[in-house]
């Protein structure tokens, strides 16, 4: 009897090398267990598979779907095994080699896509036992959406979107606190990862608006904020702060971020500064742009813009934008002339008004002369004597003719100059 139990255990040992498939009366079947795993896209994962450790250990991962089941990774005999390993995984997946005399049978997994997203079954057989785990392993994307101010013609627009995002998200607009529903949303790929673009129009409003981009899979929130502030009315040469901070209930104090400031003009935006918190580096693109490093030091990132210029008039935004929100804060400004420029307008125009009026004698002068060059005083008393002619008629009303058109054109010069001059 007990050379019969010797051979049996044997038989058993010889067959659980090969690959693993054998029955026995001393053979333990553990019940399949299930995990879900969450993934992201791109990136690595593990799906975990756990049993006890014993000899002989064969492992055989797979991937089920509708209709079919494909070879993922298998070990067996003290080494992996890929010859029937399904093109698609190719270099991407592994076994923790060294703890699988541990009980641990878990896959590493690289570089997700979603086409990975399905049911993966481990199947583990020992000398003593064999388990079936099985793992739902789902993937998800949410590349950090952003809130964008944009300015159509006189038409305002806010813009929520996401460059890369899967599954479909929860996208949620409310102005003033209150829900309301978007103008229009555009979405592309039809199968995942999608880009979405939802738009609301602004136009003529100084409420405050917020847009909410959920994905429920990841369990990850965005949140964009927009506020108009009160407009400004400056004088030229004068100096403006406009306000931004960030609020601490929105971001973490360890949270990186990024300020940006930019004005629009005729829906052009260009940057003035930029400020990255990771690595505390401030960048300017106008001389006349500052900020107080003490108060940046505080959250408090208000812009001062010095020796303003007629052409500083504008919409100004602050952009402060993190991996889960982006405050949106607007400021109108408005540059007028100062008195200096105005009186130095009115300078230049009395310059050249009496430069008008001063060519206008010269030229009546010059036509005075002339006509009198043409009758010289040398002679008058013959020519009072000489019996007028209708050549002497016709000199006379040419005269008379130069002299009006003189007289006119001075008085012409003198009303406008006196114009320029009020």
């Amino acid at each position: 009897m007990k050379a019969q139990m010797s051979f049996f255990l044997i038989l058993i040992s010889s067959l659980s090398g090969s690959q693993g498939i054998f029955r026995s009366d001393f053979f333990t079947y553990v019940p399949m267990n299930e995990q879900i795993i969450i993934g992201r896209l791109d990136e690595d994962i593990i799906l975990p598979s756990s049993f006890e450790r014993g000899s002989e250990v064969v492992i055989h991962w797979k991937y089920q779907d509708s209709y079919n089941s494909y070879n993922v990774h298998s070990y067996y005999k003290g080494s992996g095994h890929l010859e029937s390993q399904d093109t698609r995984y190719a270099n991407r997946t592994s076994l923790f080699y060294n703890e699988i005399q541990n009980g641990n049978a878990s896959l590493f997994f690289r570089r997700l896509s979603l086409l990975d997203e399905g049911i993966y079954t481990c199947y583990v057989g020992t000398a003593i036992q064999a388990i079936t785990n099985k793992v739902v392993l789902k993937v998800g994307v949410f590349l950090t959406p952003m809130m964008k101010y944009e300015k159509r013609n006189t038409n305002s627009f806010l813009i929520c979107s996401v460059l890369s995002v899967y599954p479909r998200p929860i996208i949620t607009w409310k102005m003033d606190n209150t829900l309301i529903s978007e103008n229009n949303m555009e979405e592309t790929g039809s199968l995942g990862p999608f880009s979405i673009n939802s738009t609301l129009n602004i136009t003529g409003s100084n409420s405050s608006y917020e847009c909410t981009i959920e994905n429920s899979l990841l369990k990850q929130t965005w949140t964009g904020r927009w506020t108009m502030k009160d407009g400004l009315h400056k004088m030229q040469t004068e100096h403006v702060s406009l306000s931004c901070e960030l609020v601490n209930d929105y971001f973490s104090p360890n949270q990186d971020f990024k300020v940006t400031w930019s004005r629009m003009e005729s829906g052009i935006s260009s940057i003035l500064a930029y400020y990255l918190s990771s690595s505390q580096n401030t960048t300017f693109y106008e001389s006349r742009f500052s900020w107080n490093k003490e108060l940046k030091n505080q959250s408090d990132f208000s812009m001062n813009l010095m020796d303003l210029r007629l052409s500083d008039s504008g919409e100004y935004l602050c952009n402060i934008s993190s991996d889960e929100y982006t405050l949106l804060t607007i400021h109108t400004v408005h540059i007028e002339p100062s008195q200096e420029t105005a009186s130095d307008n009115k300078g230049l125009w009395i310059l050249v008004a009496s430069l008008i009026l001063v060519a206008g004698l010269i030229l009546v002068l010059s036509q005075i002369e002339a006509r009198r060059s043409r009758h010289p005083a040398d002679g008058a008393q013959g020519e009072r004597h000489r019996v007028p002619t209708e050549s002497t008629h016709d000199d006379n009303a040419s005269d008379n003719a130069e002299e009006n058109m003189v007289r006119h054109y001075f008085l012409y010069q003198t009303t406008y100059s006196i114009k320029m001059l009020l």
